[in-house]
């Protein structure tokens, strides 16, 4: 029995030189890996400032120079609204509802510097959904142009961390 513990040792003493002889490239070889990721997280943590430092300090420019965009799309919006013969004829229509009331307070006035009783009925406004409809698709269309340039935005600074 003695012999059996004693070959069962020197096996275990061998394969645990054998391990030890392997485990030092091993060893080496993770601490190489662990020193590489380290470095590469201080570049992107480095790297990350850079860019927050950035937009930091031109945010300002930047909303001025969107502003400014947001003005000129606005006036061009206008301009070509303006044209549009469908447009022409809703304002038109909207008109005739203003003028209508300002045909009822004359009338009105009429009646009452003729010492009558007033008989003329009150103006009736009905609700203008084709502003609302037209309003919400245009605030849906506009968030979907906002979500993509913040994406556009956020692989910007994921392409910039990740830059070599």
């Amino acid at each position: 029995m003695n012999n059996d513990i004693q070959k069962a040792a020197e096996r275990v003493a061998k394969l645990r030189a054998q391990a030890d002889k392997l485990s030092a490239p091993l060893d080496d070889a993770l601490a190489q890996l662990e020193k590489a990721e380290r470095a590469e997280e201080d570049r992107r943590a480095l790297r990350a400032e850079n860019y927050d430092t950035r937009v930091a300090a031109t945010y300002k420019d930047r909303l001025q120079e969107m502003t400014e965009s947001a003005h000129a799309a606005r006036e061009r919006f206008f301009e070509a609204l303006s044209g549009e013969p469908w447009f022409a004829g809703y304002v038109e229509y909207r008109s005739a509802r203003h003028k209508r009331e300002y045909i009822l307070s004359e009338a009105r006035a009429a009646q009452r510097n003729l010492g009558q009783v007033c008989t003329v009925p009150d103006q009736r406004w009905t609700d203008n959904r084709f502003a609302d409809d037209l309003l919400e698709h245009l605030e849906k269309k506009a968030y979907e142009s906002a979500d993509k340039f913040g994406e556009e935005m956020r692989t910007a600074r994921r392409d910039f961390i990740s830059a070599e």
